[in-house]
Parts: structure tokens; C-alpha cells; sequence
């Protein structure tokens, strides 16, 4: 579990190794990932855009962005917290992944909040580092 809090936001991610969805044989390995979002400010925000930082073990980086997670833009009320899950492939075993939300509050600011960096590993091999 990794975990990092912006602005009262707190950002908790438990990534997951699918075995059964990967195919090691043909350089294919996949995650999911369980992301959980806390308003712990005291003011409602909106989840408006995501951004994505991910790296796989040889270097190669993905930028991924754009509205919402899976198809929302979540409303939290001080408090209400929302959680979703997605998937990550990669060409190799490890990788790891970190980003950002942007978030707007009822006034119409925009701020942004951390997303943790965590790894993605297949379960009992050695972690490759870059």
C-alpha cells in the first residue's frame, strides 16, 4: 500500500500482479490497481483530470492523461471518500508508476494532489531498479 496526502487529499495505492491476464512468454505483464481518494479538507472537491508518470524496468516512460478515472469525475464532499479500480501493462516483470490528480473545488480553483509512486512487481522475482 502507498499512500500520500495534498492539501487534505489523501491518495492510497495497492497495486496488484495478474497473473492470469499476463503472458511472460510473449513480454507482457499486467497489474491492477485499487486507488483510493480521501477528502480530508473541508471543502467539496471535484475530481477533474488525472496524470500518469509510468515506467517500466528498461526506462522506457508512458505519459498518460486525461479527464476523470474510469469514465468519472468524482464529487467529494469533506469526508466521502471514492475508490476505483484500473490496469497497467508493461513490457517487463517491474516497473512503477506516479502522477497526479487535478482537483476543483466549488469555488473554481484548481489545485493538484499527489499520486504516490508505488512499483509493480511480479510477486516472488527480484526487483529491477532504474
Amino acid at each position: 500500500m502507498y499512500r500520500a496526502t495534498t492539501h487534505g487529499i489523501t491518495v492510497t495505492v495497492t497495486p496488484t500482479y495478474l497473473e492470469d491476464q499476463s503472458m511472460p512468454d510473449d513480454g507482457r505483464w499486467v497489474w491492477a490497481y485499487t486507488v483510493e481518494i480521501e477528502n480530508g479538507s473541508r471543502q467539496t472537491t471535484r475530481l477533474r483530470s488525472r496524470y500518469w508518470h509510468i515506467t517500466d524496468a528498461n526506462g522506457h516512460v508512458e505519459e498518460v492523461s486525461g479527464p476523470g478515472v474510469v469514465g468519472e469525475e468524482p464529487q467529494l464532499a469533506p469526508g466521502d471518500s471514492f475508490t476505483y479500480t484500473s490496469g497497467c501493462p508493461l513490457g517487463t516483470s517491474s516497473g512503477f508508476m506516479r502522477g497526479h490528480y487535478r482537483m476543483e473545488q466549488e469555488d473554481g480553483t484548481l489545485f493538484q494532489v499527489e499520486i504516490p509512486a508505488f512499483s509493480l512487481d511480479v510477486p516472488a522475482r527480484q526487483r529491477v531498479l532504474n
